[in-house]
């Protein structure tokens, strides 16, 4: 199959739909978007049967405005095994990223949050932005993130980023092709 033919063949993607976690207390889950990070409650479905397999696992499924188009949800799942995490995989890999419009909203959401009892990391200067984090009740890693870059960083991240992964898949070191990310961080931090 030719490249124009694969290219014809992919989907046309819009975005993202939503994306979808497990939580523990779908109340519980919802009072913390909403009252921490101010998200929208807009809807919840819930069902006795599971709609793409038929299997009977009763379920409620919240759905919570992120901005921007973006909608993030969560299952209570009352009669599956307690949660857990991947234990092979750190707990600072998988996480949650939200833009958040400056540093003074970043420095007052990291207020709004250890007001609220939160343990909070950062701000946390990783060049191109800045990010705080924390955690929500079911255990998932949340990182609120302030985008600090010009067009000629970006342009230059995307530059590079082939020549990165092809050095990465060969070696499995890191390359130092976007060094200077590291020198940013540490002058504007």
């Amino acid at each position: 199959m030719g490249e124009d033919a694969v290219r014809a063949a992919q989907p046309s993607l819009g975005g993202i739909h939503h994306v979808a976690y497990r939580c523990r207390d779908a109340a519980e889950t919802v009072a913390f978007y909403r009252d921490v990070l101010g998200m929208d409650f807009k809807l919840a479905i819930a069902e006795d049967k599971v709609p793409s397999t038929g299997e009977p696992d009763p379920y409620m499924h919240v759905f919570l405005d992120a901005g921007g188009g973006n909608v993030l949800a969560f299952f209570e799942l009352p009669q599956a095994p307690d949660m857990g995490r991947d234990e092979a995989t750190p707990g600072w890999v998988q996480h949650i990223a939200f833009k958040v419009p400056d540093m003074a909203s970043l420095l007052a959401a990291k207020a709004h949050a250890v007001d609220r009892g939160i343990d909070v990391l950062g701000p946390v200067h990783h060049g191109i932005f800045q990010s705080i984090y924390f955690f929500d009740p079911n255990g998932h890693r949340i990182e609120l993130a302030c985008d600090m870059h010009t067009p000629e960083q970006m342009a230059e991240l995307h530059r590079v980023a082939p020549a990165m992964l092809e050095e990465w898949a060969r070696t499995r070191k890191a390359p130092r092709h976007a060094a200077w990310l590291h020198d940013l961080s540490e002058r504007e931090g």
